[in-house]
């Protein structure tokens, strides 16, 4: 009994100690110098809210964010070559199994995911209505982000994926729901580096006040964005799936 205790407590201390709880990434707006510079146009102040709706979606164990695809653009987010131009795009972040449709399978692959580091990949899935409509099983919260935040926020999503010879973003397979792709990341999913963490510095990196300690449950997350300063507004609770 001791010995099989012992064994998690050993693997989870392995992977603290040789890994952070963050993914690592560079929070700078630099694009790859084998792009494009990205369009922009001059708006004048008045004209332009300095605030940007965005929203986070959960369901019981898992957590993503819906974000204006516009604005991630403009502010130098590179999307994998001949995607869409929604009007948002939806994001999350995990094992790669779990993404696929074959899933994890079964407990032996659970424990792999569970106890060693494995593949991950970012998905971004296009959103063209409401994001309740959308994503009717999922509670949502919507909240303002500072629009200044766009290159922080652009850059923190480039560097979670691989490039390709192009400088564009590895796609490994469509979405595993709706329209959109599982792009390979560059990083390893692990316990306790999971979905949620993805999810917290995603909020982080848009000026979000969050620890990613308290937040590696979807729970934990939500009880985050929803204290001042986040104030995060729940609009939807979700509804269960149908028969």
């Amino acid at each position: 009994m001791r010995i099989s205790t012992a064994l998690p407590i050993a693997a989870a201390a392995a992977l603290l100690s040789s890994c952070s709880l963050r993914l690592p990434v560079k929070n700078n707006a630099s694009l790859d110098p084998r792009l494009p510079e990205p369009e922009t146009t001059t708006v004048s102040a008045s004209g332009r809210s300095p605030d940007v709706l965005v929203w986070m979606i959960a369901n019981d164990f898992h957590t993503g964010m819906v974000i204006p695809f516009d604005w991630l653009v403009e502010s130098g987010f590179v999307p994998p070559e001949g995607f869409g131009s929604p009007r948002c795009v939806a994001m999350s972040w995990g094992n790669t199994d779990a993404y696929s449709e074959e899933g994890i399978g079964g407990v032996p692959g659970l424990m792999r995911v569970l106890l060693t580091p494995t593949p991950s990949v970012m998905e971004l899935i296009e959103v063209n209505w409401d994001v309740a409509e959308v994503c009717p099983q999922m509670r949502i919260w919507r909240g303002l982000v500072g629009r200044e935040y766009g290159p922080r926020i652009a850059a923190y999503l480039n560097g979670c994926s691989r490039q390709g010879p192009d400088g564009r973003p590895i796609v490994v397979r469509p979405s595993s729901w709706g329209k959109g792709v599982q792009l390979e990341s560059r990083h390893s999913y692990f316990i306790p580096r999971v979905c949620n963490v993805w999810t917290a510095q995603a909020i982080e990196s848009m000026g979000g006040d969050i620890n990613p300690w308290f937040g590696l449950t979807a729970d934990g997350l939500v009880k985050q964005i929803e204290r001042s300063p986040n104030n995060y507004e729940l609009i939807w609770p979700g509804r269960p799936e149908e028969e």
